[in-house]
């Protein structure tokens, strides 16, 4: 590796913009719910996994790095799951595909390195904004990259989440991400 830092694939505590302390004290209610428990499945990511009822530790807002400081400090030292479902990266705002990319795979590797027994399933990222954008062609090339780079790993899956979202003529109906998602 370069000495170029990829902020992506640092491990960065979220800044508390609002003074609340939300995001921390999720941090830590995740790392006390993760004791005494044994599920089968973990979800780890932003908003989206936030939103599912299953065990999960998902942050409105997260990105890459946010979740990887999270893995470092305590979320995944008391858990044994079978499988951890990781959906994360649409929030790197500034970041590089690439630099998402390298976000998401430092993700898996503590995933690996903390819960050697476990799979990880690396969920694609969803297509951004009504018609064509340059957010939309970055989670696509992002999905593209960490497809290609899951392949040669057995403990590592990667399933695109766009089933059909995009329209022929590049646009995506409101009504369409209410009724797929």
């Amino acid at each position: 590796m370069s000495g170029d830092s990829n902020p992506a694939a640092t491990p960065t505590p979220c800044q508390d913009t609002q003074g609340d302390g939300r995001w921390m004290s999720l941090h830590n209610r995740f790392v006390s719910d993760s004791k005494g428990k044994e599920p089968d499945v973990l979800f780890i990511g932003d908003s989206l996994i936030q939103l599912l009822h299953a065990l999960n530790f998902g942050i409105g807002g997260d990105a890459t790095q946010h979740v990887l400081w999270r893995l470092i400090n305590g979320e995944l030292d008391h858990i044994s799951p079978k499988v951890v479902v990781l959906w994360v990266g649409t929030n790197n705002h500034g970041h590089t595909p690439e630099q998402i990319l390298g976000g998401i795979m430092a993700i898996v590797n503590v995933i690996h390195q903390k819960l050697p027994n476990a799979h990880t399933l690396v969920l694609g990222l969803l297509p951004r904004g009504k018609s064509p954008n340059p957010l939309r062609e970055r989670n696509a090339s992002v999905n593209a990259q960490v497809q290609a780079e899951v392949v040669s790993l057995s403990h590592v899956s990667f399933l695109d989440m766009d089933p059909g979202f995009i329209q022929s003529d590049g646009s995506i109906a409101h009504q369409d991400i209410k009724h797929k998602i």
